[in-house]
């Protein structure tokens, strides 16, 4: 009876601690910053992105920032419309002459919007 008592206690605090430990720990979260889709971008754009890259990065949802979202959007828009499964794989880029333009534009445009808004923040320091 001793013995049973002793598993019983140790098993109850093995499983109190763990669920102790599971409710004061968060869920760890990734935030996208303009610099992350621009080194994508940039990857992307010298044909040195997979597509689970690509994936992973843009097809997580930026929810702190509502242009960044918008413009993972439609980077999301231009894999869809000129990317194809496989091209990479088949050391072709990820997209096509078309997507590669527009995708060239897209970071310009965040880049160009990036650096006013550093310039912006250092002049208010």
């Amino acid at each position: 009876m001793a013995l049973f008592l002793t598993v019983l206690a140790v098993c109850l605090l093995i499983i109190g601690g763990m669920v102790a430990i599971l409710m004061t720990t968060r869920t760890p979260r990734y935030r996208t910053e303009p610099e992350h889709l621009i080194a994508l971008f940039d990857q992307a754009l010298d044909s040195r992105v997979n597509e689970h890259e690509w994936n992973a990065v843009v097809g997580y949802p930026i929810r702190h920032d509502e242009y960044l979202e918008g413009v993972r959007r439609r980077a999301q828009r231009l894999m869809d419309d000129h990317g194809r499964h496989g091209r990479v794989a088949r050391g072709k880029p990820l997209l096509d002459d078309e997507g590669h333009a527009e995708l060239t534009v897209l970071r310009d445009h965040l880049a160009a919007r990036t650096a006013l808004r550093h310039r912006r923040s250092e002049g208010r320091e």
